[in-house]
């Protein structure tokens, strides 16, 4: 298999507090081979300037240390309040800050778990909407030559997110293309290494992170675990990332947290209308495995407070299993 440079996304250590600069210097310092800034604070984001970019990107290179960027969104609405937001500015930022530091990679997240809620539009109409979005920027990416990498998040499943490259007339390595997030597949209701062959010709950037699928009352539960005790394939997923023509980097996502697919309510499952029996299935039988993995003592959800006490050690012991997982 290809060899990978596997690296860490920013949000597992944000509840450090560390500045972009010292980010740089934990990866140097712990084994990472990169960064992905997928995202930063509104403080941080305001305090960025030239200066400042050209100082990561000369510390990165000189440490021999991918970047990647982010800061993007797609969605043209509070997913809050619903209310319209103009996403042309954050997006203009975003692309002008990642030109500076010499990547072309700004990950795309507008947040939130919109089937989750009621009162969210239809995902339909959410579609048609981004892609009225995108398409009115996408003169603006092309000519600062970045793609805008909508994250495999909460927003749109990869059937969909398919469904909107064709609405917005786009090709992969064009403007438009994937962060590919392993985990959050599963919450989606997606198996991953089906959903990684789906979306693979879109691929500019990735989330690795392991997780894992148990069954409750309400339906399913998903939740992060360390990389090589969860259900995903990790080492499938990479072998048909190695498959690409552009070199994609591996960047170890963390977090603690769960999430709950209230898949006995018929409406909520009615919101995923591409989902087939076989993929199904297929969740069904990693939850079991998952249920088992949990009795025994070898995975545990890990509350979202707790996540400070041990991002470090985990951030560190998962860039060393995904290395070795790739080697067997």
């Amino acid at each position: 298999m290809r060899k990978f440079r596997t690296g860490i996304d920013n949000y597992g250590l944000h509840p450090l507090g560390l500045s972009l600069l010292e980010i740089l210097q934990w990866a140097r310092d712990n084994g990472a081979e990169g960064v992905h800034f997928s995202g930063l604070s509104p403080e941080e984001s305001k305090n960025i300037d030239t200066a400042y970019l050209k100082d990561l990107a000369q510390y990165a290179a000189s440490n021999t240390l991918y970047l990647e960027w982010g800061g993007g969104q797609h969605i043209p609405f509070d997913t809050e309040t619903w209310e319209r937001k103009d996403t042309s500015v954050i997006n203009l930022k975003a692309a002008e800050e990642a030109v500076v530091l010499g990547t072309r990679v700004v990950r795309s997240c507008s947040g939130g778990l919109m089937r989750w809620m009621p009162e969210s539009p239809m995902t339909e109409t959410l579609l048609q909407e981004t892609a009225k979005n995108i398409r009115s920027q996408r003169q603006m990416l092309k000519d600062h030559n970045v793609i805008l990498a909508l994250e495999t998040h909460f927003e749109f499943t990869t059937w969909e997110l398919l469904r909107l490259f064709e609405m917005c007339d786009a090709e992969p390595g064009d403007f438009l293309g994937v962060c590919l997030d392993t985990m959050n597949l599963l919450t989606m209701l997606e198996d991953p290494v089906l959903a990684a062959e789906r979306i693979l010709p879109w691929v500019v950037c990735t989330h690795i992170k392991d997780g894992a699928i148990i069954i409750d009352s309400k339906g399913l539960v998903t939740f992060p675990t360390e990389i090589g005790k969860g259900v995903v394939n990790l080492r499938e997923i990479a072998k048909r990332l190695a498959s690409l023509e552009q070199e994609i980097h591996l960047s170890v996502e963390g977090h603690g947290g769960s999430f709950s697919l209230p898949i006995f309510d018929s409406l909520f499952l009615s919101k995923f209308p591409d989902l087939t029996l076989h993929e199904f299935v297929s969740l069904i039988q990693m939850a079991r495995n998952g249920e088992k993995a949990l009795r025994d003592g070898k995975i545990a959800i890990v509350e979202r407070e707790k996540w400070l006490e041990i991002c470090e050690y985990r951030l560190r012991k998962d860039i060393k299993s995904l290395r070795k997982l790739l080697e067997i």
